[in-house]
């Protein structure tokens, strides 16, 4: 077997690759009123006229206060293999506060990785889609880099499940075996997270969506 071939092959197998406040407020000063005759006497009128102490401004865009973002999927970690395999996948994707209602302006890329007995590939996407229920979150992109053949152009689709304990992953080609040869995938689409992490090689954060409906 050529080594093409047996690079296809390893990134194959049905489980295969791939891979990857606060407001600040201000406190205003009180001014004293004279006490000689000709000064005017401590009235509500008077008192009215004294600086007063403003309000505390909610508006984040005026106190400076950052927004939390829609949502959010960010990590590293590698999967469980009983056979040894060496795949690592990792995730810098985001959703603005601003696009809450749209996550297909979610913006920022995930790699994956997969090799066993010293053959694999890589692969980098940048981001398309990201929606996140809960702890579960789903995000898909077009593979922009990898050394696998075929891969570039391709879209691909990543579910992770948050569990807080031993975080699990699933992927698109899940049935095909090989993302080269999944077709016209859609966005925002992946499979059951069925795969585990390998525990103390890190982990997945996802951050809830909350859409506005």
């Amino acid at each position: 077997m050529n080594r093409r071939r047996t690079k296809t092959a390893v990134l194959g197998l049905g489980t295969a690759l791939l891979v990857t406040a606060g407001a600040t407020g201000a406190t205003g000063a009180a001014a004293s009123a004279s006490a000689s005759a000709s000064s005017a006497p401590s009235t509500a009128t008077g008192v009215a006229s004294t600086p007063s102490t403003p309000s505390i401004s909610l508006d984040a865009s005026a106190s400076g206060e950052r927004q939390r973002e829609a949502a959010a999927l960010t990590g590293r970690a590698k999967l469980y293999r009983s056979a040894g395999d060496d795949i690592t996948f990792s995730f810098d994707a985001h959703l603005a506060a601003k696009d809450t209602d749209d996550p297909l302006k979610a913006t920022g890329t995930f790699e994956w990785s997969h090799y066993a007995g010293g053959d694999g590939a890589w692969a980098k996407a940048e981001v398309d889609c990201l929606v996140t229920g809960g702890k579960v979150a789903v995000v898909s992109g077009v593979v922009t880099d990898s050394d696998l053949p075929g891969a570039k152009g391709k879209r691909v689709g990543i579910t992770v499940h948050d569990t807080g304990r031993q975080d699990r992953l699933g992927y698109s080609w899940a049935s095909t075996g090989n993302p080269v040869e999944t077709k016209d995938l859609p966005k925002c689409v992946g499979s059951a997270p069925f795969e585990k992490v390998k525990k103390g090689t890190g982990d997945f954060t996802v951050v809830p969506w909350n859409p506005k409906f």
